[in-house]
C-alpha cells in the first residue's frame, strides 16, 4: 500500500500539472530581471508626472486680463462672440480674422480674455450700467458656469498635494533603505543559498567541462542516472546515496564537479557555504537549514551543495564553545534533515571539504554522507586535458604544445592550471600580442610557482656571485645523485621572495616516494649551503628556507613514515604535523627520551646527506665553477645548455629510461 502511494505521488509530480507547478516554483526562485522592472517603473512615473503637469498647465493657463469697461466697449463694437461667467470671473471670447499668404482663404482665431465683475450684481446689469445696448447684449452668447470638475479641483489642490506626495515618496525610499540594515533581522532565518536554474545555459557545467577526474566522474555518473531515471533503481530495490562527500586538496575541482552533476542531470542546484549557516544569534543556522531543505523539496529532484562543510561539521563535544553552541545546533539540524524523521526524497546533498579528518562521525555514517568521492591532483594526461579546457577561449600560437606544459607542471591542481593559462594570456596582452605562445605558458609556470620576476631587485656583484654558486650547488648535486629529479632550469633572477631558483621536475608523476629519494632531496637542499661555505668560507641567510624544508622532511621521515632504523615503525605525528594522540592541543604523548631520540635521528639523517653533498661538490668543483660562471654571465640557464656543461665535464645526463629503470629497481 505504501509503495502504491509513493508511485502515485511520483506519477502526480510527472503530470503536466505537476510540471507546471514546478515551473512556477522555479520562476519564483529564479533571479528577477530587476533592470527591466526599474525601466518600466521609471517610464510609468515619468508618464504620470507628464500628464499631471500638462493638466495643471492647461488649468492654470494664463489669459489676457482686461477691464470691465473695456469689455463693454468691445461688446458694443461687436468684437465679442461668447461670454462665460465662472463665479466672479468673466471670460470673453474674441474672434479675429486672419488671411493666409495667398489671400484667398480666411481663418478665424478665437482669443480669450478675462476680467472680474461685482459679486452682488449680475453680469447683464453690470454691462448695462457700463452702456452696453440691449441689441449688442442680445448678439452675444452668455453662459453661466459653476466652478467644478477634476481639472478645477486639481488646479486648486495641486499646490497642496504635490509637496505632500514628494515627502511621502522620500519617506518610502528611506524606509526601503533602512530595511536592508536594521530591519534585516526579520530575515535572519531565511536561507542564503544561491540558486542556479537548470535552464540557465550561461551557468550550466557539463562533465565535458571537467578533466583530470575520471574515477570521480564515474562515481558521480550514478547520481546523474538516478536523477534522470529513478525508476530503474527503484524497481530493483536499490537506494541511491542521500549524500555525496567530495574530498580533495584545494583547487582540485570539487565545486566544479558538483555543478557538473546538476548540469548533466538538468536539475535545480542550490549552493551555500558552510560558514553562511552560522550567525551570532542562536538558532539562526538551524532555521536556515530547514528553509534550504524546504525550498529543495518543493522542486525535487534537486541538488543541495554545501561547500566547506567542515565549518559546521566538525566533531561535536570537543569542549570548544560548549555543548549547545550555534555550530553544533546547525550540524544537528543537517543530520536530521538528511536522515531523520522526515527524510528528503529526491534531494541529494553534496558537500566538499579538504579536511575530512575533522568531520563528525555521524555526518559520515551510512544514510547520510554514505558515498565519499576522493579527488586527487591530476596526472599528466589530466593536466593536459585541463589545460586544453581552460585554453578554449584563448587564441593559441602554432608552437603551443600542451603536452610539454603538462609534463612541466607536476603537482599542479586544476585551479593552478587555470591560473597558469590566465597568466600566460596576461603576459601576451602586456606585450601587445594577439596570440598566446609556448614561451608565455612556460614563463607563467614559474610565475605561478615562485611569483613574478623582480627585475628591480638588483643584486650587488658579490651577492650575484654568492647566489650563482648557491643555485649551482643545488643543480649539480641534483644531477649527480641518482634518486634526485633532473634539472630543467637555473636562474638567479629574483622571483617572489627567492633571490634565485633551481627548477627540478620528475620525468613521470609519482604517487609514492622512497627513503632514498628523500635522502637525495635533503642532500640537494643542502647544496646551496655547502657551496657558499666551500667557496666563500662563510654562510649567508640565503639557505634559511632550504634548512627549514630539509629539517621538516627529515623529521617527517622519523615521526610519520617509519624511515628511521632506531625509532622503528611507529607513527608519532599526524599528517599535518600534530601529535597523533594529543590532537594538537595537549602536546606530544611520547616521553622526553623518545623526543631526544627523534632529534638525534633527524640530525643523523641530515649529517649523512651533508657528507654526501659535500663529497659531490668537492669532486665536481670544476663543474660547479663553470655553472656559476655561466649563471653570472647569462642569469638564466635552460635545460639544454645546462646538460651541455655537464657533458663537458664528464657528468652523465639523466634520461627518462634511466629514471624508469631506477623506479623498477626500487
Amino acid at each position: 500500500m505504501v509503495a502504491q502511494k509513493k508511485t502515485a505521488k511520483k506519477n502526480k509530480r510527472n503530470t503536466p500539472k505537476g510540471k507546471k507547478r514546478n515551473k512556477k516554483v522555479l520562476q519564483t526562485l529564479a533571479p528577477k530581471n530587476n533592470f527591466l522592472v526599474q525601466v518600466i517603473l521609471t517610464l510609468f512615473i515619468f508618464s504620470t508626472l507628464l500628464g499631471a503637469y500638462s493638466g495643471l498647465t492647461s488649468v492654470l493657463k494664463k489669459k489676457e486680463e482686461i477691464s470691465l469697461s473695456q469689455l463693454a466697449v468691445d461688446i458694443n463694437n461687436g468684437l465679442v462672440t461668447d461670454v462665460e461667467v465662472h463665479g466672479n470671473e468673466v471670460v470673453a471670447k474674441y474672434t479675429a480674422d486672419k488671411k493666409d499668404k495667398n489671400a484667398t482663404n480666411t481663418s478665424a482665431t478665437i482669443v480669450e480674455k478675462k476680467t472680474k465683475k461685482e459679486t452682488e450684481s449680475s453680469l447683464t446689469d453690470t454691462l448695462k450700467n457700463y452702456g452696453v445696448t440691449p441689441d449688442a447684449l442680445a448678439a452675444i452668447n452668455i453662459q453661466i458656469k459653476q466652478p467644478g470638475g477634476f481639472r478645477y479641483w486639481f488646479g486648486m489642490l495641486a499646490p497642496l498635494l504635490v509637496p505632500v506626495i514628494v515627502i511621502f515618496i522620500i519617506i518610502w525610499y528611506l524606509s526601503r533603505q533602512m530595511k536592508g540594515g536594521g530591519m534585516q533581522a526579520f530575515s535572519f532565518g531565511q536561507s542564503k543559498a544561491r540558486f542556479i536554474d537548470p535552464n540557465d545555459k550561461s551557468q550550466k557545467v557539463r562533465f565535458d567541462d571537467v578533466a583530470g577526474a575520471k574515477e570521480a566522474k564515474e562515481e558521480l555518473t550514478e547520481i546523474v542516472d538516478f536523477l534522470k531515471n529513478p525508476k530503474k533503481f527503484i524497481q530493483i530495490g536499490a537506494k541511491i546515496p542521500k549524500g555525496v562527500m567530495l574530498m580533495g586538496s584545494p583547487g582540485t575541482g570539487k565545486t566544479l564537479l558538483a555543478r557538473a552533476v546538476a548540469g548533466e542531470a538538468n536539475v535545480p542546484f542550490f549552493t551555500i557555504s558552510g560558514s553562511e549557516f552560522v550567525e551570532m544569534f542562536v538558532g539562526v543556522g538551524a532555521s536556515r537549514v530547514r528553509d534550504l531543505f524546504k525550498m529543495a523539496k518543493k522542486i525535487a529532484p534537486a541538488i543541495v551543495f554545501i561547500d566547506e562543510i567542515d565549518a559546521v561539521g566538525r566533531v561535536r563535544g570537543t569542549g570548544v564553545g560548549g555543548g549547545n553552541d550555534e555550530r553544533e545546533q546547525t550540524l544537528n539540524q543537517i543530520l536530521v534533515e538528511m536522515d531523520g524523521f522526515e527524510p528528503s526524497e529526491k534531494v541529494i546533498v553534496m558537500a566538499a571539504t579538504n579536511r575530512p579528518d575533522v568531520l563528525d562521525p555521524a555526518l559520515l555514517r551510512p544514510g547520510r554522507f554514505d558515498r565519499r568521492v576522493t579527488i586527487d591532483l591530476p596526472d599528466r594526461e589530466g593536466r593536459e586535458g585541463i589545460l586544453n579546457i581552460h585554453a578554449r577561449q584563448n587564441p593559441l600560437g602554432e608552437d603551443v604544445d600542451m603536452k610539454i606544459i603538462a609534463e612541466r607542471t607536476p603537482g599542479f591542481s586544476g585551479a593552478d592550471l587555470a591560473n597558469l593559462v590566465n597568466e600566460a594570456a596576461i603576459l601576451a596582452a602586456r606585450e601587445n600580442r594577439k596570440e598566446v605562445t609556448q614561451y608565455d605558458l612556460i614563463r607563467s609556470i614559474e610565475k605561478v610557482m615562485l611569483g613574478p620576476e623582480r627585475r628591480s631587485h638588483v643584486l650587488s656583484k658579490k651577492e650575484k656571485e654568492i647566489t650563482a654558486y648557491h643555485e649551482a650547488g643545488h643543480a649539480l648535486i641534483a644531477s649527480v645523485l641518482p634518486y634526485a629529479d633532473p634539472v630543467h632550469k637555473i636562474s638567479i633572477i629574483s622571483r617572489g621572495r627567492a633571490a634565485g631558483y633551481t627548477l627540478k621536475l620528475p620525468f613521470e608523476d609519482r604517487k609514492m616516494q622512497s627513503k632514498k629519494e628523500f635522502i637525495d632531496d635533503i642532500a640537494v637542499s643542502l647544496g646551496g649551503y655547502i657551496a657558499e661555505k666551500m667557496v666563500f668560507d662563510d654562510v649567508t641567510t640565503g639557505p634559511s628556507n632550504d634548512l627549514q624544508v630539509l629539517t621538516n622532511l627529515a623529521r617527517s621521515m622519523v615521526t610519520r613514515w617509519g624511515m628511521s632504523d632506531k625509532i622503528g615503525t611507529i607513527a608519532l605525528a599526524g599528517d599535518n604535523g600534530r601529535a597523533l594522540f594529543g590532537e594538537g592541543v595537549h602536546g606530544s604523548e611520547y616521553s622526553e627520551k623518545i623526543s631526544s631520540e627523534i632529534d638525534a635521528e633527524v640530525k643523523k639523517i641530515i649529517d649523512s646527506a651533508y657528507q654526501t653533498a659535500q663529497k659531490v661538490l668537492t669532486e665536481k668543483r670544476e663543474a660547479l665553477d663553470a655553472i656559476a660562471k655561466r649563471l653570472i654571465e647569462k642569469e638564466t640557464i635552460e635545460r639544454a645548455e645546462y646538460e651541455d656543461i655537464l657533458r663537458a665535464y664528464g657528468i652523465p645526463v639523466k634520461q627518462k629510461e634511466t629514471d624508469e629503470n631506477k623506479s623498477a629497481s626500487v
